[in-house]
């Protein structure tokens, strides 16, 4: 897509993909740095996972805002599932951080990556343009599987390779 037709604003790409400066580095620090800055690493990585998992689903919240005062619209996903929605991804990435810390990791990468193929069908409801949803998409499965993929690493990396 090309950047001067691209409904996505500079600002809100910049701070996308700053949102992984913290996954990457923290993931590299688990596998690179001395103990205990390693398990330091490792812990810090679960909180901001725990962080980005709990957003991801708030912008459910977030777009289910202008519905409040009105009359319910009969559509199910509207009216009631995507406030569920929206809290279901902060309490499961909750649980994870109460758990040993490379499982915990794995659940956040793996509710991050559910939580992107379920939005792909829902955020419809919230984009009026479907060049914006498309472009948000792009950029959400970008940012979605490094975030995946940085917490899975580190995940590996504690189980097997610093074992």
């Amino acid at each position: 897509m090309n950047s001067s037709t691209n409904p996505i604003t500079p600002l809100v790409l910049k701070l996308g993909y700053a949102g992984l400066i913290p996954f990457v580095g923290l993931a590299l620090l688990v596998q690179l740095a001395p103990t205990p800055l390693n398990y330091l690493s490792a812990e810090s990585l679960a909180g901001y996972g725990a962080v980005i998992t709990s957003f991801m689903g708030a912008l459910h919240w977030g777009a289910s805002l202008q519905t409040l005062g009105k009359a319910p619209s009969g559509d199910r996903w509207i009216d009631r599932n995507a406030w569920i929605w929206g809290v279901i991804p902060a309490l499961v990435a909750w649980v994870a951080l109460h758990i040993y810390i490379p499982l915990g990791l794995l659940i956040m990468a793996s509710t991050l990556i559910i939580q992107r193929n379920i939005d792909q069908n829902t955020y419809n409801y919230y984009f009026s343009d479907e060049a914006a949803r498309l472009a948000f998409m792009v950029m959400r499965n970008r940012l979605t599987y490094v975030a995946g993929a940085c917490l899975a690493w580190a995940a590996i990396v504690i189980l097997f390779i610093q074992a």
